[in-house]
């Protein structure tokens, strides 16, 4: 049986409740599949994503390490984001999740319906 450590001490809780919310996922597969990507192109990206929620989840995975955030000094203000190498030793395990998703979504959204009834 594997024991787990208290909620503040528990690396597991930790790094799932922050690549576990509802974009931090999106946009580390866009920026894995597209590269380096300005704030505008990542929103046209991930079209249901509001400016200010990108904002957030953006200085959290910057936060994290996973990306890296570069403002170049022009007017208007340019600001490309990347991932880091830590972010890109991640995407092969969160890329086997994706697969299993789209692989598996048609069999889930049928259990999802059989239960609604």
């Amino acid at each position: 049986m594997e024991n787990f450590y208290t909620n503040d001490n528990c690396p597991i809780r930790d790094v799932l409740s922050r690549l576990g919310d509802k974009w931090s996922m999106l946009v580390l597969v866009t920026l894995n599949a597209n590269g380096t990507m300005r704030f505008c192109d990542v929103h046209k990206a991930i079209a249901d994503i509001s400016q200010r929620m990108l904002t957030v989840t953006l200085r959290t995975l910057e936060a994290d390490g996973l990306i890296s955030r570069k403002v170049y000094a022009e007017v208007p203000p340019r600001v490309e984001y990347r991932l880091t190498e830590l972010g890109e030793s991640l995407m092969p395990r969160v890329q086997m999740l994706v697969d299993w998703a789209l692989e598996h979504m048609s069999e889930i959204m049928k259990h999802r319906e059989v239960m609604a009834k």
